[in-house]
């Protein structure tokens, strides 16, 4: 597709919701970045969507990182603690994200996160893809 042909798409898509009586759609990423000593050694981001001026009830995470040497010493659980502060005080009630690796599942498992989902044999390897969900 060429760019002008996404354009017209998406102005088709949202032609679409407002025939259906569904505001236009717009999503607003959030990002929180740890650095020491101007170093980058982690982040966190992730999506929230807008109808008009509200957002919807939930919140999509993108992305969690830590550097190897920064792990397992608070960092993602503070990063991840923020985007969930950062969607509360919008107004979202529910968070999910995607996931893979059983330290990463287990994790989200710790911070209070439940499976939901699960895409067999996504990856090349023959492991899968896990959906996982919070209510905040």
């Amino acid at each position: 597709m060429t760019a002008e042909e996404i354009i017209q798409m998406n102005l088709g898509f949202d032609e679409l919701s407002l025939e259906e009586g569904i505001e236009i759609e717009r999503s607003e990423r959030f990002i929180f970045v740890a650095v020491i000593e101007n170093s980058f050694i982690g982040c966190s981001s992730g999506l929230a969507y807008k109808n008009g001026e509200k957002y919807s009830g939930w919140f999509f995470i993108t992305d969690l990182f830590v550097t190897k040497e920064y792990r397992s010493k608070g960092l993602g659980t503070n990063l991840l603690k923020s985007l969930e502060e950062q969607a509360v005080s919008i107004g979202v009630k529910d968070i999910w994200l995607w996931t893979s690796g059983y330290k990463a599942i287990k994790f989200y498992q710790r911070q209070a996160y439940e499976q939901f989902a699960e895409m067999k044999n996504w990856y090349s390897d023959g492991s899968s893809r896990i959906g996982l969900r919070k209510n905040l």
